[in-house]
């Protein structure tokens, strides 16, 4: 048995796909017969004609994982995609890059090993981005021999 125009005009009527429209077994004779929208109408509202409840995807498994991650969990390196730069503010990382060296140069001041003119030539450069790390500046006063030598206390 064919249920073919029944199922598509059914389908029609009530907004969905024909996959999702189910006949009920004791009907199957009267739906056989209805051949005009008008019919299947009555038999939608008799409910001989029902529409199966559309399936979604289920949130579970991604609202359980959303959980896990708010308490810190499934952050190792495995779970991880693009790189570090990709994952981290860059911003963020300007400012912990630019705090280190500016510690870094005021210590140098403190000891008295810099003056104060390298002092702020190297405080703009830092500020300019010039210096990719801590390393970066030993290596650039080495070059432009900007070390003071400390001073002895006189005996």
């Amino acid at each position: 048995m064919q249920f073919t125009i029944q199922k598509r005009l059914a389908a029609q009527l009530l907004g969905c796909s024909t996959k999702r429209v189910r006949f009920e077994p004791e009907a199957l004779e009267e739906i056989k017969e209805a051949i005009t929208k008008a019919d299947i109408k009555v038999l939608i509202k008799r409910r001989a004609i029902v529409e199966i409840p559309a399936r979604g995807v289920s949130r579970f498994r991604a609202r359980n994982i959303q959980h896990q991650k708010s308490k810190g969990r499934q952050r190792g390196p495995g779970s991880r995609k693009g790189r570090g730069s990709a994952r981290a503010h860059p911003k963020e990382i300007w400012m912990a890059k630019t705090r280190l060296q500016r510690a870094f140069i005021k210590d140098l001041k403190e000891k008295d090993i810099i003056g104060s003119e390298a002092f702020r030539e190297l405080y703009l450069k830092i500020k300019g981005g010039f210096f990719r790390n801590k390393r970066h500046i030993k290596l650039y006063m080495e070059e432009h021999k900007m070390t003071a030598q400390p001073k002895s206390p006189s005996p």
